[in-house]
């Protein structure tokens, strides 16, 4: 009696979805051969418990041996030892570079440095993410941020094209950069309700009109880099607080523009003075480093919470923001229209973005 055998031989390295999450997660193989075994893959497959084992232990040795390519995602992408199609050399990169917003919310303006490491068993019993796992975005964080820190362009350009990542993990990781380069306060009680995607929109906002990259497009520098003679500059803005006269005339024109228009008029109206205070004075003061690190806390503290005491919507803060930034160029004397309209572009989005419960 004979029987037909087919055969087939190839070399491509098999990239198993599942157990590269539980590799990620950092489960060891038991734990992951556990895992598997409750979602049921013996009933689907009629293998054995020993099949099984020996099948996630191969995958495990097999993305530990990847993993010193993916800490320089273009080498995956040029060596022969693993044949890997294009479409599974992207699903690595961007598995290997996805992080848990919770755990990238904690880090947010920490330095990125082996003290900061040291600390992350607390961290991780906070967010829920196992301690090996939080060491491993990590270590990405502070690679992708020694890789461009001193290179010049756009932080999300340099990123994409160093690290393969698409364009908006591209635009995350700008703003961890950027935070780690500013180290805004982030970890205040009073800020806790902002999460990573809040705080990464700002950053955004900053970088796309604050950095040298927005200011001098032709300096080609870092984003990270807000120029200390722009933080200078918006010291010219306080004439619209610290003259009468120009407070004053502010005033009026924005509340002739907005009466009828938002809920909260009267209370505009009495507040005005302090709120464009601290407007103003949130950017005069980011001469001093201290200062810039409480840039957040400011807004809060400053802005959002006294306007929450007084019930105004986000659309009530919209429509008021818009008339405020727009209503100088008709002051007569003030001389920085530009300037303040840059300032303010940034201030209104971060403070839009952060006005919520």
């Amino acid at each position: 009696m004979t029987s037909d055998l087919d055969i087939f031989v190839g070399n491509t390295t098999l990239i198993d979805e599942e157990v590269l999450q539980l590799w990620l997660d950092g489960h060891s193989v038991s734990e992951a051969v556990a895992r598997r075994l409750r979602g049921g893959l013996l009933d689907h497959t009629g293998s054995s418990v020993q099949v099984l084992q020996s099948d996630t232990r191969d995958h495990f040795r097999t993305f530990q041996m990847l993993e010193r390519l993916l800490h320089a995602p273009p080498r995956l992408l040029q060596q022969l030892l693993f044949q890997i199609p294009p479409p599974r050399q992207a699903l690595l990169v961007q598995r290997y570079y996805a992080f848990d917003e919770a755990l990238a919310r904690e880090l947010l303006g920490k330095k990125l440095s082996k003290g900061t490491r040291k600390d992350l068993d607390e961290v991780s019993a906070r967010v829920g993410v196992s301690i090996k796992s939080c060491r491993r975005q990590f270590d990405n964080f502070r690679r992708v941020f020694k890789a461009v820190e001193e290179l010049r362009g756009p932080l999300a350009e340099n990123i994409q094209q160093l690290f393969l990542l698409p364009p908006p993990m591209a635009r995350d990781y700008a703003a961890i950069v950027f935070f780690a380069f500013s180290r805004f306060e982030t970890g205040k009680r009073r800020l806790q309700f902002l999460s990573f995607g809040d705080l990464a929109a700002c950053a955004q906002e900053l970088m796309d009109r604050w950095t040298l990259g927005a200011l001098a497009p032709e300096a080609a520098e870092p984003d990270g880099d807000v120029p200390k003679s722009f933080l200078q500059d918006l010291k010219e803005l306080k004439v619209l607080v610290g003259d009468k006269d120009l407070l004053d005339m502010h005033k009026s024109l924005v509340c002739t523009a907005l009466r009828g228009k938002i809920s909260v008029y009267n209370e505009m109206e009495a507040n005005f003075k302090p709120l464009s205070r601290a407007l103003v004075n949130v950017g005069a003061k980011l001469t001093h480093a201290r200062d810039v690190r409480d840039f957040f806390v400011d807004l809060v503290e400053k802005v959002i919470e006294p306007c929450r005491a007084d019930k105004w919507t986000p659309g009530d803060l919209r429509l008021f923001l818009t008339q405020y930034t727009a209503t100088p160029r008709a002051l007569p004397g003030f001389r920085h229209q530009a300037l303040w309209e840059r300032y303010m572009a940034a201030i209104s989005a971060c403070l839009l973005r952060m006005y919520h419960d």
